[in-house]
């Protein structure tokens, strides 16, 4: 099936038959089935060096579409420069009580309390081995922590010490609003423990069996004030993770106006774009220059693709955007991104990112 004009009228079908959550698994199966294809935009103006790694484009595919690793080949086809899997516990875990996950079209948004709902880390590691990808594809595994563990920082290094040996990179997520206590880890004594234990685990599969350096990505919530993201961004820096993942859901309503807006758990989408593209800013700004920062929420557009990169992220990502944009989103997105740098004048995205930086943190409320 071909992803272009077709998707919009498949789609208003689709949510007035399923559930979100009926219908993200009939979006994975559909990909698994390798009946849905694209075509993906190749530029040259699109590559990024980042993490040690030859990015074919900045956008990829965020944790929380692909949990258990079944689909990032097709996912990469499409046209994603990468794809990020999870998020991934030790054990498996059936998450939060159904419904959990819920559309709302008017806002452009979508409201889950799905919970780190997965099939555990040894189904995920079974996939990634299986050999799909296509050549040189970017995979990372995103790791948490399993609700009920006793000790949850154990529960990362687990996870780090794992998928050490298929993982092109790995995200730390602390910042899901859906696991209670979860975000505490963000806490800058917590979040020290937890990120010197990672890195340590990583460090020790560098060694052997690995044998190559995989970066460590830490993701932060856009709840964060300013002494909290301060704080967490020194810790960050000075355990020397590789990059920033910002940002995951957030807790907040503003600007929604559908009625599922009551529903609890984290909103992603658009009405997100604003906030989470300022803290991505800030984050610029106390971090440094050379940090690689992943700029998440809200992105459905080439110039929200193009206003993430000027704030300063060196690659972005995005879930919400393809639940509403379909198959073709990657290559919508990333040709509107080429249009608005041919218009501004930009000749590749590195020599786009971070030129607005100081704009966009202006905006941070902190």
């Amino acid at each position: 099936m071909r992803s272009g004009g077709l998707y919009p009228r498949v789609s208003r079908v689709l949510f007035r038959l399923t559930d979100a959550e009926q219908a993200h698994g009939l979006a994975v199966r559909a990909l698994r089935s390798g009946l849905v294809v694209a075509r993906p935009v190749r530029d040259e103006r699109l590559r990024v060096a980042a993490l040690g790694l030859d990015f074919p484009n900045p956008l990829g595919m965020a944790a929380g579409f692909d949990k258990n690793a079944e689909v990032p080949g097709p996912l990469l086809r499409l046209g994603f420069g990468f794809a990020e899997i999870g998020t991934v516990t030790p054990v498996a875990q059936s998450g939060n009580p159904q419904p959990r996950m819920f559309r709302l079209p008017v806002d452009s948004a979508v409201i889950n309390r799905l919970g780190f709902n997965n099939a555990g880390h040894a189904a995920a590691l079974a996939q990634l081995s299986a050999g799909r990808l296509p050549a040189g594809g970017i995979v990372g595994v995103n790791v948490g922590a399993n609700k009920d563990a006793a000790d949850r920082v154990a529960d990362y290094v687990a996870g780090i010490e794992t998928f050490a040996p298929v993982a092109s990179y790995f995200t730390v997520n602390v910042s899901s609003p859906n696991t209670p206590g979860l975000r505490d880890l963000q806490a800058a004594d917590a979040l020290r423990e937890l990120l010197t234990r990672t890195l340590a685990a990583r460090d020790a599969a560098a060694a052997a069996p690995v044998g190559r350096h995989v970066p460590v990505l830490l993701k932060l919530a856009p709840d964060l004030d300013e002494l909290g993201l301060a704080e967490a961004v020194e810790v960050a820096m000075e355990t020397g993770v590789d990059g920033l993942v910002l940002s995951n859901t957030t807790l907040s309503r503003a600007g929604l106006h559908h009625p599922a807006a009551a529903e609890s758990g984290g909103m992603s989408g658009v009405p997100l774009f604003a906030p989470s593209t300022a803290m991505l800013a800030r984050v610029r700004q106390l971090a440094g220059p050379d940090v690689v920062l992943v700029g998440v929420g809200g992105i459905a557009t080439g110039d929200h693709l193009f206003e993430k990169l000027r704030a300063g992220a060196n690659l972005a990502q995005l879930y919400t955007g393809f639940v509403f944009g379909g198959p073709a989103t990657a290559r919508r997105v990333l040709l509107g991104l080429l249009a608005r740098m041919e218009r501004e004048g930009v000749g590749s995205v590195t020599e786009l990112a971070g030129s607005g930086t100081d704009a966009w943190a202006a905006r941070w409320p902190g």
